[in-house]
């Protein structure tokens, strides 16, 4: 049966019944290798729509966290079709691998398959749809967190530009509110975090894992390293970074003249000049945006035309908005689309660059001809996003079409350096802390010893950091972190990928077109390679070690150095 494309409009009146008469009829095929390729080819058009169903639904939600319309029709979707498409796609995977071909191209995505069809049990389907509700709960509750300030209503993030402030007081005063309004629904996200924790645990249970480590790790795909090396990425970094994150630390408090470093004297300038304000609204930051992906690859540049074009960018924020940033593939009609919350700051500009990084990855890898050869380990999808925050460096001034002066541009590349150096030991406190819960489960499900494990990593990896006055803000850090609740053990990825970028970077600081020549070659083998060899094809190679590390973080410290020189 030929699969007839809806439009994306039609797309999102479908019901399982829709869908179900393609998978029976691939269901009932008998393969050869003759027909195997076009048997591929409709599994990937029927795929694509079930996929691109839900991720719109989805989508409705996180710009609307008010409307219940969306939030009715997603939760429609993921306990009606969801289920039926989990299995019929379950079955189809099991009829490929009872097949023994292996369409051309098809080793890793079958190496994947494997482990996909050796986790999935049946009855995990119902616990799943109850974890998306659970998500979407817990995106209503920080959506609804909102701060009267100076007679404005204020979202969360809207209260980042406060933190920014050269007045200490009343940086500090905006950040104390914005935390006690987080403080007010502790309650209620420790609740959710306790029917997440013990859905995923029955979830691990269900599939026959001792644990939901070790669950995850399936269900991941990591097949090229181990919880190990992720503990000994920690011990790296607790060798390498932190000391440098002390140094900046120092530095730091004689700018500012304080004795002491709180959160909110973080992200402050510390000269004398305004706070960077690199634009003004979301279409001259997506103006400018454009200008800069166009100088570091042509290609990059007119794949973001596009989404300007066809309104794939939601990148203001405003009330009632999910939290964070993501991009998201609409696989059916081959688009990403990138959600964002700007609201005036560098940080903006980074988020924005970071999310092209995938939508670039997202178009390259809609020219592989099978779903299964599109889906990219997280490890590598994260090179892409982070290694782009690095290739933008030479283009953010006003003579390249950028935002900045040669002084203002200077200090953003010192914030951004600065702001990766923190990020290593930030990562390794969130998923220090997965380790430790998942692996302590009646820890896990005890919310205040979550918050004592947190204030013990806090201790151990961000030491220039004075909380006193504010232990409870500190210990319920793992709240305002929402991999950890909606994408458990998914930060890791952002560490080692860091590492893999700021690789790409020390190749691009020697020749900036080789570089990205490789780094783009990479992006378009899709997961049609394992993930080292993803890796050396950009030119670059997975790391866990001191010494890998080192090299990146020194080179971080020189070039904070060359910028500062400058001001």
């Amino acid at each position: 049966m030929k699969f007839r494309t809806p439009t994306p409009e039609t797309l999102l009146k479908w019901k399982w019944q829709d869908f179900e008469p393609y998978f029976e009829d691939l269901l009932s095929v008998d393969l050869t290798q003759e027909n195997i390729s076009t048997w591929m080819a409709q599994w990937t058009q029927v795929s694509e729509a079930s996929s691109e169903l839900f991720e719109r639904l989805y989508v409705a939600t996180s710009v609307n966290t008010a409307d219940e319309e969306a939030e009715q029709n997603l939760k429609d979707f993921m306990e009606k079709t969801y289920p039926q498409v989990m299995e019929k796609s379950q079955q189809l995977k099991e009829k490929l691998l009872e097949s023994k071909l292996v369409p051309h191209g098809f080793d890793v995505p079958m190496r994947n398959m494997r482990a996909e069809a050796a986790l999935f049990r049946k009855e995990n389907i119902p616990l799943e749809v109850e974890l998306n509700q659970l998500s979407v709960e817990l995106d209503k509750i920080l959506g609804a967190q909102t701060i009267q300030w100076e007679g404005e209503e204020q979202t969360a993030r809207q209260m980042e530009v406060v933190f920014r402030d050269k007045d200490r007081a009343r940086r500090a005063k905006g950040w104390e509110l914005t935390r006690k309004r987080q403080l007010e629904d502790r309650q209620a996200i420790d609740e959710n975090w306790v029917k997440m924790f013990k859905l995923r645990m029955q979830v691990a249970k269900n599939a026959g894992k001792p644990s939901f480590r070790e669950y995850i790790w399936e269900d991941y795909k990591r097949f090229d390293y181990t919880p190990t090396d992720c503990l000994r990425f920690h011990d790296a970094i607790e060798e390498v970074v932190v000391p440098a994150v002390n140094r900046i630390s120092e530095k730091r408090k004689k700018a500012l003249g304080i004795s002491d470093l709180r959160y909110y004297d973080l992200f402050v300038a510390v000269d004398d000049e305004p706070p960077l304000k690199p634009f003004t609204d979301a279409a001259e930051l997506e103006e400018k945006a454009s200008t800069i992906f166009h100088q570091v690859h042509p290609q990059f540049g007119e794949y973001f035309e596009i989404m300007r074009r066809e309104g794939l960018l939601d990148l203001a924020n405003r009330k009632n908005k999910a939290d964070g940033a993501y991009t998201t593939d609409y696989s059916m009609i081959k688009r990403p689309f990138v959600f964002g919350n700007a609201v005036g700051i560098h940080d903006d500009v980074q988020t924005l660059v970071h999310e092209g990084g995938h939508a670039f990855h997202a178009f390259e890898t809609f020219n592989l001809p099978y779903a299964q050869q599109r889906w990219t380990p997280m490890e590598f999808n994260e090179v892409a996003s982070m290694a782009m925050e690095m290739l933008i460096m030479p283009y953010l001034t006003t003579d390249q079409g950028g935002f900045y002066s040669e002084k203002d541009a200077a200090r953003a590349i010192i914030s951004h350096l600065e702001d990766n150096l923190r990020f290593w030991p930030y990562m390794a406190i969130v998923d220090a802390f997965q380790h430790l819960a998942y692996e302590n489960p009646q820890g896990g499900l005890d919310p205040r010893a979550c918050d004592a494990k947190w204030g013990e990593l806090e201790k151990r990896f961000r030491p220039h950091l004075n909380w006193s006055g504010y232990e409870d803000v500190m210990m319920t850090g793992w709240h305002r972190k929402h991999h950890i609740h909606q994408a458990p053990f998914y930060y890791i990825e952002y560490g080692l990928a860091q590492l893999g970028a700021g690789q790409v970077w020390l190749n691009a600081l020697k020749d900036q077109s080789s570089a990205v020549e490789k780094y783009h070659h990479a992006m378009q083998l899709g997961g049609t390679v394992t993930l080292p060899q993803l890796y050396q094809a950009a030119g670059i190679k997975l790391a866990f070690d001191a010494e890998t590390l080192g090299k990146v973080v020194a080179t971080m410290e020189e070039k904070i150095a060359e910028m500062e020189a400058k001001l």
